[in-house]
């Protein structure tokens, strides 16, 4: 199953007749059919060195912002632009728990920060998607081989497997607090244009409901609940201002769509959702500018396989029965 990602481009001859039929490249013939919500977090590597990347001592030598990025080691901030320099490096050495660290402290230290431009907007989400696309899969493993343990009735093993999946637990509601805390209490505050709100509020309602996906109880409800909540907002203000051709429209209902049917098991609404994002972006295609044409399709494409997915697993269940 897929939700949102970036980063993928369209065969030369993707406007063709029928057009939503679109040749996609290499990077989207990966597509997942286990049912597991497809990433671009999928190649994240987490790092845990918790050393600066490059030392004060060695960046005076390699790097123009040598005595700035000192500096920033004992609590001085640098320039946005600096954040930003330093942020793509970052993302360049997969080094995405710096890249995230980097753009908090822009946003925390910046005097006067404003609102973030589309490509620090894009940097950010690009931070902590990675950082916590690593997680979520070593949770997916790591329950996955819980679950033998336990049919196995192997006690010792299972006690192990637990405990490490509560320390990717931890992991994870942290790196999902510490954004979901920056979201509220400066990105979602300072979004000036319908598209950053739109683009914030969906970004609230994705980490939320990375929590639903492995609470427990009253704290699974509550996730689930506030997701809920960040979604509806963020339709409301993207049914009203964007296109439905608009990618972050499109990935709104991609993700609302997969929280339908992986956190409220609600198969037919997800399916209705999905479908009608798709029909609606499919009948005003033709105006769809060429700026925003593969981040578009490529959605409107991920839309599809969930929808041929979906049914098929209803079909399924239907033969069972």
């Amino acid at each position: 199953m897929h939700d949102s990602f970036k980063g993928v481009t369209f065969s030369n001859d993707n406007k063709t007749a029928g057009g939503w039929f679109f040749k996609l490249t290499a990077v989207t013939a990966l597509r997942l059919r286990s049912g597991k919500i497809r990433e671009n977090a999928d190649k994240a590597r987490n790092t845990e060195d918790k050393n600066s990347f490059l030392s004060p001592s060695a960046l005076r030598y390699l790097c123009p912002y040598s005595s700035s990025l000192a500096a920033m080691e004992v609590g001085h901030a640098l320039t946005r632009e600096q954040y930003v320099y330093l942020a793509k490096l970052a993302e360049q050495a997969e080094r995405y728990d710096e890249m995230a660290r980097f753009m908090e402290d822009m946003v925390k230290l910046t005097p006067a920060f404003g609102e973030f431009t589309v490509e620090e907007r894009n940097l950010f989400s690009v931070a902590y998607k990675n950082l916590v696309g690593a997680r979520r899969a070593a949770w997916r493993i790591v329950s996955s081989i819980e679950q033998k343990e336990e049919n196995r009735r192997n006690d010792d093993h299972a006690a192990l497997v637990k405990d490490y999946r509560a320390r990717i637990e931890n992991e994870l509601s942290g790196v999902c607090g510490g954004i979901l805390s920056l979201l509220d209490s400066h990105l979602i505050p300072s979004a000036a244009s319908s598209e950053s709100k739109v683009f914030y509020l969906k970004m609230k309602g994705d980490y939320h409901r990375y929590l639903a996906e492995f609470k427990a109880g009253d704290e699974r409800k509550a996730a689930a609940d506030s997701t809920m909540a960040a979604y509806k907002e963020a339709q409301d203000i993207a049914l009203a201002h964007l296109a439905p051709t608009h990618p972050i429209r499109l990935g709104l209902a991609l993700n609302f769509s997969v929280y339908y049917y992986e956190i409220l098991n609600s198969s037919e609404k997800a399916c209705a959702m999905a479908k009608q994002a798709f029909e609606e972006a499919i009948a005003e295609l033709d105006s769809l500018g060429e700026e925003s044409y593969k981040d578009s399709t490529l959605i409107m494409q991920l839309l599809r396989d969930n929808l041929t997915l979906w049914t098929s697993d209803a079909q399924d269940q239907i033969d069972e029965a």
